[in-house]
């Protein structure tokens, strides 16, 4: 169970605040509230406060509006995600304004009172923060509340447990005419500290930012507890009706099908998964009132533009758990859910409306498994089930206490096919190349695994990282993570040559990330030895490693592809040396060798299935390569008669172009096998060597 106190704390430092500027408290303030999701949900809420500043082009002091702009994280917020807005121009306004019709036009004219040019867009909850006539307002998502806006009878609700404290006005889309409803509620209820708005959130405010924070947190704790004594004794979601399957077979069976799933709703983009097995999630997908409160759909607007007008229940019985059921099942449960979508959107569009957008679901839930999110990047897939597990908190809440009302339909869709999203969306960047797609490197914490990886996340992948040294696979993926982000990044330990290691690994990859696109079979060692020196012990770890190791990981790799049925991506990194003879390496060069022509004939059986299958061959990577920091280095330097210091200006020297070969160079030539830039090409060797005639492919 969680270990999260029951009670919010007030985190509020007045040394700290003393120190700090108007601007500089209200990021304090944002960030004390983002930091627990029991506040706000990821990216939900804004924060405002109204300061007086010295105007830059007339030197006069003037009110300044400082509201969280469009986009960001109150828990991360920074000075310059914060709009700045003149309140006499934004008081102005009102003037302008033609009635609920022609509302949004309001949103155009909110760059007319920029304050000191800031570039920051003012988002559209602007007028809510602007028309509420004290300096410091909170605008926050929590559940507990949600879960009083959400109630059949939210007014009575918000009446009984706050009395006069707190108001509450009806269900409005955010807007303009909700910030002069927001005005005047203050006006006619000047003691109120705040007002619930149906299906929506909390606002409160203050005359101090302290004030107005302490105001935020003891509101909510105040509706967590009236809940908590509501709840006693009660059944839950109408009780449970299965049990929860064990861990490991959860993880699993995640395994098995967050592939097939993603394969169906990855046609015309690729999508990456979260798996969610927390204990309010199977609370809620074990219970009996599971499919008619899935079926409503959630409530508050910033949970429903991350979910979907509602969740996908999965035909799973854990009593009976029958995954390849389930598997031949899924086809038919999709495309219900697709053509439930499109009369949806048929029953709600308007002449105006935005084309159709993706019909499949965002939101997949499993009987005693758990919960799988999908979306176009990782972030948002884990996002989505936050929301999602927020959106279960508040049917929690909603249901036990009352009757939980998700949005009415034609409502949902006007926020999730409103013309000012879609021009959000329209402003969005170009999806880098490699977006949705997911890479697992072997071979990852080395010089040439770390550089591939660092390529391809650049480009947008998810990489797995998958390395037998554990100390140096946690390096590199404290590195990346520092970079990249820890969304994007995932290690695990594996020895190739283990086949149960193989298969424990890949499914580990595919519950991270949802699946799999593109393998980079990269792990290696190598040796050097006369013929007559070369032991059968030496023979057969070079086999293993470099011939074995690559079978077992294709292998792999090419059953989750098949899965999937959207292609795949692998690229061996062989070396000139399985081209090109070389003294005293017979063991290397033979099982090198044979991965090219393991490529080959992978490359192959893997067309007709859109599986390319290619080859990078390097030759003489020094340069942060494991395997040159070892005896291979100095076994080399003795076969070519010379020192360590000398050997890379020998291959240098030796090479036709007169250039080292570094690692971002082999990932470079991975990356364009592993892109759409080389979608026509399988079954290829791209020498990576700066030249060298002997290992000409032709």
């Amino acid at each position: 169970m969680s270990t999260a106190p029951k009670r919010l704390e007030n985190l509020w430092d007045d040394a700290k605040a003393a120190s700090l500027s108007e601007p500089e408290r209200l990021v304090y303030r944002s960030n004390l509230l983002g930091s627990d999701k029991r506040v706000t949900n990821f990216g939900g809420g804004n924060t405002s406060s109204k300061i007086w500043q010295k105007d830059p082009l007339t030197g006069d002091t003037v009110e300044v509006l400082w509201v969280k702009g469009s986009g960001g994280d109150n828990a991360s917020i920074k000075l310059d995600g914060f709009s700045t807005l003149y309140m006499e121009k934004l008081r102005a306004l009102k003037g302008l304004y033609r009635g609920l019709e022609h509302e949004d036009e309001m949103v155009g004219y909110l760059p007319h009172a920029t304050f000191n040019l800031n570039p920051r867009a003012a988002s559209i909850d602007t007028p809510l923060h602007a028309y509420v006539p004290r300096p410091y307002v909170d605008h926050m998502h929590p559940d507990a509340i949600i879960a009083i806006a959400a109630s059949s009878n939210s007014k009575e609700l918000a009446q009984q447990i706050f009395g006069d404290t707190i108001g509450w006005l009806p269900w409005k889309k955010p807007g303009f005419e909700l910030g002069l409803w927001l005005e005047k509620f203050c006006h006619e209820n000047p003691f109120a500290k705040g007002v619930i708005l149906e299906s929506h959130g909390l606002f409160t405010w203050g005359d101090d930012p302290k004030s107005c924070y302490e105001t935020t947190i003891a509101i909510i704790n105040q509706a967590i507890e009236w809940f908590e004594n509501q709840a006693a004794g009660k059944v839950i979601f109408g009780g449970a009706v299965t049990t929860s399957l064990p861990a490991a077979e959860r993880r699993a069976i995640a395994a098995k099908l967050m592939p097939k799933i993603r394969g169906f709703i990855s046609e015309d983009s690729f999508k990456l998964g979260h798996f969610d097995d927390s204990d309010a999630v199977l609370e809620f997908v074990n219970s009996k009132n599971l499919q008619p409160l899935a079926a409503l759909g959630t409530s508050c607007p910033d949970h429903f533009l991350r979910t979907k007008i509602r969740p996908l229940v999965i035909d799973f019985d854990p009593a009976n758990p029958d995954v390849d059921a389930v598997i031949t099942g899924l086809a038919d449960q999709i495309a219900a859910y697709r053509a439930d979508y499109a009369a949806y959107y048929e029953r709600c569009k308007h002449d105006n409306s935005p084309a159709i957008r993706d019909p499949n679901a965002v939101v997949y839930l499993m009987p005693g498994v758990g919960m799988f999110t999908f979306a176009k990047d990782k972030a948002t897939a884990r996002i989505s089930g936050e929301f999602y597990v927020n959106a279960i908190n508040v049917m929690r809440g909603a249901s036990t206490v009352s009757t939980y009302q998700g949005l009415p339909e034609q409502e949902a869709f006007d926020i999730e096919y409103w013309l000012l999203e879609e021009a959000k969306l329209a402003r969005m960047p170009k999806p880098k190349s490699l977006a949705g797609k997911i890479a697992l490197v072997t071979g990852g914490a080395g010089g040439i695994g770390k550089a591939t990886a660092i390529r391809l996340l650049r480009e947008g992948a998810c990489v797995v990282l998958a390395d037998i040294d554990q100390t140096a696979l946690d390096s590199a993926i404290a590195e990346l993570s520092s970079v990249f982000g820890a969304d994007v990044v995932r290690p695990v330990n594996i020895n190739v040559t283990r086949e149960e290691q193989v298969t424990a690994g890949f499914a580990h990859a595919v519950v991270e990330f949802g699946g799999l696109d593109i393998l980079v079979s990269n792990a290696g060692l190598a040796s050097s030895a006369p013929i007559e020196d070369t032991s059968l012990e030496l023979w057969n770890k070079n086999m293993d490693i470099l011939s074995t190791g690559y079978f077992l990981v294709s292998r792999e790799a090419f059953r989750l592809f098949r899965q999937q049925k959207i292609g795949g991506n692998v690229i061996f990194v062989a070396s000139k040396n399985g081209l090109a003879a070389s003294p005293n390496a017979a063991a290397y060069c033979t099982a090198k060798a044979a991965e090219i022509h393991l490529a080959r004939c992978l490359a192959l059986e893997g067309a007709e299935a859109q599986i390319r299958v290619n080859v990078v061959n390097p030759d003489a990577v020094l340069r942060g390569s494991k395997i040159w920091a070892g005896e291979w280095l100095e076994q080399r330097a003795s076969t070519y008669k010379t020192d360590k210091d000398g050997l890379e200006e020998m291959y240098r020297q030796r090479s036709m172009l007169k250039r080292s070969v570094f690692p971002e160079d082999i990932a470079e030539a991975i990356y364009f096998f592993a892109s759409d830039a080389s979608a026509k090409s399988t079954g290829n060797i791209l020498n990576v060597d700066a030249g060298n005639a002997q290992s000409f492919p032709r």
